[in-house]
């Protein structure tokens, strides 16, 4: 019988319960005497809280209120910098911030309760952009509004600008972007003076919840509980901000001795959550006249909203993926994530790389054409290979062939046919026609020194049903984890897949094995369930696949239940300085080249891309369906934050919180997407794999990009592109 689980598509292990409409979310869920809970927020950007007034027409003794005075703990949302409270007390520091908590048995009165609580302010001055943050004219967080800084340095950048052949400068900004989830935050919570705190919820990140609640309510981690439900997507706007509505909800159930559910609607979710953190770039590079990079000069700065929460790590994403994946003898990169009064901005898929990376692949255009060089055979001339070294003087040790990579990709879109067969059209008619890509990398697993640090651990047990449970705290969220983690077990026991059983994280069962988070599933905790089910194997009698089950449950029958785990042991030769930041900053990196294809109608000024190429090197392809699905989706995402995603501020609120008005694309949008990998096992990792989900988000925006001015003759570098921005550059050429 074929053993070989890995490399195939097996059905899904949460497709039945999904298909037949038996899975649980949080909103399916109904305890005995729950109530309902809400939020009353701010309406201003900044200012102090000078009282709290209740309307009239409530039975408000029949709603339960909590204020911030009902903390039992410490207020303040535990995560890297404990800055951000659960409840202002006497401060706001952004729109929709949280005052107030209510709950009642009636949805309907609860939702009206919080229309009759008016909040009066004294308003204090606000900063709603980068500039006037660094500039310091209000301060409005610490000492400065700076919430991270770091340096990277390779060799001395100075010293050669004064013999560098050509000088090339360029600046490039991105957007918020909503994570725009099929399933809004939701949170159900009980409270037991003995037992303590349960949650149950949407979420990325169970531990992360965990130790939020320990510190909210001052209770030892036995007496807090984190239970995953069916979770129905996140791209990273599940990572952190579930600790907030867990904590809301559990506030809540403490004072009324009953349980609470709070689900936001739609526009709640997208007025109060986290987003893409905004970005400018500005890089200065010098070239040598054959079109070899000398020296890289970039400065990376980012919009981190009201609060600290997760800017400083996508900071540091971001910042180590600036000089992407090229050869660089000199090399400066100068970060900064600044405070704003807007709700604090957080992970999304990608974590600050889809930043940086956008205006180093839009900069290599430009910089191709500063020597007159194709864009493909300059890239080709500066890419890492074997032995070299990153910014941060990580050595590439992977056999990889990048320029190899490159052309095969462009060769699969027909890239050359194109641009001699647009060249020719766009003489003529209202459509342009152009086609662009962008070549790059991202790191898989935590930076740095973070694997070792999280020590992450996974359990298997063999128990007498004749199936193994892999207890883990990795969330399945539509990826693929369950499927993709109980083929590894699978294979690596020698076991039927059926006889794989995968639960929903719960801390009171599952150990912490780290957030899903930085595409580290399969790669660094694959890789743990792979070495805790080839010891499981050896703690069994002999069998084969056919009789597994029944040795298993003799076995156990007998002997009791056989538990194994396994806990993250760091590679071999791996070195980081957190202090110089300096080192291997990722057990590995995944390398793509991502072509797209643009119609550009130049009397309306829409873009619609025709056509797109993905390929990409992921270690060892687990699953084809579900990595094909993590790409398509990803360029999808990608094509959204190039195009169409664009969140409309005003004095730090997001002004157009509806899906009727924060334009997605559709199906009509998406072109055909055509992937395709190549496979160069990784000997740390799962079977083989490297990291996959953040990959794709990175390439889509700057190809699309490149592929507009290849269409058009004109430099657009910020990104979402819209229609009204390409026609008030055709305006401005014509005028010129």
């Amino acid at each position: 019988m074929d053993t070989r689980l890995v490399g195939t598509a097996v059905p899904r292990k949460e497709a039945a319960s999904k298909v037949t409409g038996t899975a649980e979310y949080v909103d399916d869920l109904a305890l005995p005497g729950m109530l309902h809970g809400v939020t009353v927020r701010s309406s201003i950007p900044r200012g102090l809280i000078r009282g709290i007034r209740f309307g009239t027409g409530i039975p408000w003794d029949e709603v339960v209120i909590v204020r911030a005075s009902d903390i039992l703990g410490k207020n303040s949302v535990s995560l890297i910098v404990d800055d951000q409270p659960y409840l202002a007390e006497t401060v706001v520091n952004h729109p929709e911030e949280p005052i107030l908590l209510l709950a009642h048995e009636s949805k309907e009165l609860v939702q009206r309760a919080r229309a009759q609580v008016t909040i009066d302010y004294e308003p204090l001055p606000a900063v709603f952009d980068m500039d006037s943050s660094l500039s310091g004219e209000s301060i409005i967080w610490g000492d400065n509004n700076i919430f991270k800084t770091y340096l990277v340095q390779k060799g001395d950048v100075d010293s050669v600008w004064q013999d560098a052949d050509v000088i090339v400068e360029g600046e490039y900004s991105t957007g918020a972007q909503e994570q725009l989830y099929i399933e809004p935050n939701g949170m159900l919570a009980e409270f037991d003076p003995e037992h303590g705190v349960t949650v149950r919820g949407s979420m990325q990140c169970p531990y992360y919840v965990h130790r939020a609640l320990m510190t909210l309510f001052d209770l030892p981690p036995e007496r807090v509980r984190v239970i995953q439900q069916e979770t129905g997507g996140a791209f990273g706007g599940k990572e952190e901000y579930p600790s907030i509505l867990a904590g809301h909800a559990a506030l809540l159930a403490c004072k009324a001795r009953r349980p609470v559910k709070m689900v936001y609607d739609r526009e709640e979710d997208m007025v109060a959550t986290t987003k893409r953190h905004p970005s400018r770039t500005r890089h200065k590079t010098a070239l040598s006249r054959d079109g070899r990079i000398l020296a890289m000069d970039i400065e990376f700065i980012i919009d981190g909203g009201a609060y600290a929460t997760l800017s400083g790590v996508v900071l540091s994403r971001g910042t180590i993926h600036a000089a992407g994946p090229y050869r660089c003898d000199h090399v400066r990169v100068r970060s900064v994530a600044v405070a704003t009064n807007a709700p604090p901005h957080g992970a999304f898929r990608g974590f600050g790389a889809p930043q940086s990376l956008f205006a180093l692949e839009r900069h290599m255009d430009k910089l191709a054409r500063a020597v007159n060089l194709d864009p493909a055979d300059f890239r080709a001339r500066n890419l890492l290979c074997k032995g070299a070294t990153t910014a941060t003087g990580q050595e590439i040790k992977d056999d990889i062939d990048l320029p190899g990579l490159q052309s095969r990709a462009l060769q699969l879109a027909h890239y050359y046919e194109k641009l001699l067969t647009y060249r020719e059209s766009n003489r003529k008619g209202t459509h342009k026609k152009g086609v662009g890509f962008a070549t790059f990398f991202h790191g898989a697993g935590f930076t740095g020194s973070g694997e070792r640090h999280l020590r992450s651990v996974v359990r298997l047990r063999a128990e007498s049903t004749g199936c193994v449970r892999v207890l883990t705290s990795m969330t399945e969220m539509g990826q693929g984890t369950n499927t993709i983690l109980a083929q590894i077990a699978a294979e690596a026991l020698g076991a039927p897949y059926e006889c794989i059983d995968i639960r929903r994280p719960d801390t009171a069962e599952a150990p912490n094995s780290g957030p899903t988070v930085a595409s580290r599933t399969a790669m660094v905790v694959g890789k743990l369930v792979e070495r805790a089910a080839r010891e499981l194997r050896k703690k069994l009698p002999l069998y084969s696949v056919s009789n597994f089950s029944e040795i298993c449950r003799g076995y156990t029958g007998e002997h009791g239940p056989v538990e194994v785990s396994a806990r993250y042991e760091e590679p071999p030769g791996v070195s980081w300085d957190d202090d110089r930041y300096r080192g291997e900053a990722y057990g590995a990196y995944s390398y793509a080249t991502y072509v797209a294809e643009v119609d550009v109608d130049t009397l309306t000024g829409e873009i619609q891309v025709t056509d797109f190429v993905a390929l990409q090197e992921v270690g060892r392809v687990l699953n084809p369906v579900l990595a094909a699905g993590q790409i398509e989706g990803g360029v999808a995402q990608g094509i959204g934050l190039a195009l169409y995603e664009k969140v409309l501020w005003h004095n730090g609120v997001m002004a157009n919180s509806q899906m009727t008005n924060y334009i997605i694309p559709t199906s009509a949008d998406v072109p055909p997407i055509r992937v395709f990998f190549e496979e160069i096992p990784y000997a740390h990792g799962a079977m083989g794999a490297k990291g996959i989900g953040e990959l794709p988000i990175d390439g889509p925006a700057p190809a699309v990009l490149n592929a507009v001015e290849n269409a058009l003759g004109i430099a657009f570098n910020h990104v979402p592109l819209l229609p009204e921005d390409v026609l008030l550059a055709l305006a401005s050429e014509r005028a010129a």
